[in-house]
């Protein structure tokens, strides 16, 4: 059995050696390395990727189904105003200051406590914890790159700040570069197509564009025109304009489906997508997860930001300790009131189900 003043006060004292190292995305390497000894330390045996760590129940059984309890070590790079030192662990009160302390670090020493306290107990399960990286960056070298090491995953538990309460859909993400092309020609006179004044004309469709089907729980897809470019010199009419488009998908339609569906919308413009890996992602309101946590008294809600979430192939609902409002901001804290909540609830959710 295990002891969950042990484990809460382990949680609490990894966390701040997490802090104390920088961990921007693609530069994980110290904190990898702080998260694999703490592992070692524990007994678990841990298996590591590049800067990804992950270890799995002891006794694993290939005929039960797998569970995985994933949060990232990476975070964003330092906003202005901070008035605590990033990489200096503070405790105030019940709160500890740090960059990554609310996102995500929190999360990922919290479930990596109720791995430790479920593994310890026989469980209709198998149990993976991953410790990823590259999440703030969506990188090759994060989960993506993981997942394939991994045996079959029938249900993840994404560790993100929601204050605990369920994320049962997320939005996902397409970058849009789109050129539109014009003539050039000369300002002073009536030559030229100008592809400025085009560009206006597809910027107020993109904006004002509504698609057939709405999420019951994401709301509409959410088109963003965030940089324009266009024009060399005063006296010469551009003969191209480029923007770029950030879209916020939902599980009403697939990436690419939201894709065509735009090009069709825009055609004076054309579309061309970074990636559509970045999908809405979801799961059933009946499943077994979900169904506990409204036992528990929990409120699923549709998520609009990404995660992880985005790159897994089977059900998974992001639920984690702290408050996605302070994420990437100045004096981002996390409460240890949060952790203690995270940790007994996280064991309360999963210990004894039956998927």
């Amino acid at each position: 059995m295990f002891d969950i003043d042990e484990l809460y006060y382990d949680a609490i004292d990894l966390l701040k050696e997490m802090v104390a190292v920088p961990s921007f995305s693609r530069e994980e390497k110290a904190v990898a390395d702080v998260v694999e000894m703490a592992m070692q330390r524990f007994g678990l045996n841990p298996k590591r990727y590049v800067n990804n760590l992950w270890c799995q129940t002891a006794d694993f059984c290939p005929d039960k189904p797998t569970i995985l309890l994933n949060a990232h070590i990476d975070t964003v790079k330092v906003a202005e105003g901070w008035q605590h030192a990033p990489f200096t662990p503070t405790e105030e009160d019940d709160a500890i200051y740090g960059l990554g302390t609310n996102d995500d670090g929190a999360s990922v020493v919290s479930l990596m406590a109720a791995f430790r306290a479920l593994t310890s107990m026989p469980q209709p399960f198998n149990l993976i914890f991953l410790a990823s990286a590259e999440e703030e960056v969506s990188g090759k070298n994060g989960i993506e790159a993981v997942l394939p090491l991994l045996p079959r995953i029938d249900f993840a538990l994404v560790g993100e700040p929601t204050g605990m309460q369920p994320a049962i859909a997320e939005k996902g993400l397409m970058v849009l570069d789109g050129v539109i092309t014009g003539v050039a020609g000369h300002a002073a006179r009536n030559e030229g197509v100008n592809a400025i004044y085009k560009a206006i004309d597809v910027i107020n469709t993109l904006r004002n564009f509504r698609f057939e089907k709405e999420s019951e729980l994401l709301g509409p897809v959410k088109i963003s025109v965030t940089k324009i470019e266009a024009g060399r010199q005063h006296n010469v009419v551009p003969d191209k304009c480029t923007i770029l488009v950030d879209v916020r998908t939902t599980d009403a339609y697939s990436n690419a489906e939201t894709l065509e569906i735009l090009r069709k919308a825009v055609l004076e413009c054309t579309l061309t997508p970074h990636s559509t890996r970045l999908n809405p992602s979801g799961i059933s309101p009946t499943h077994p997860v979900v169904k506990r946590t409204e036992i528990m008294g929990k409120t699923a809600f549709g998520s609009p930001t990404l995660s992880d979430q985005a790159l897994m192939p089977f059900p998974s609902l992001k639920m984690g300790p702290g408050d996605s409002a302070r994420s990437h901001t100045a004096d981002e804290f996390i409460r240890c009131s949060e952790i203690r909540q995270a940790i007994d609830e996280y064991i309360v959710l999963l210990n004894g189900l039956t998927l």
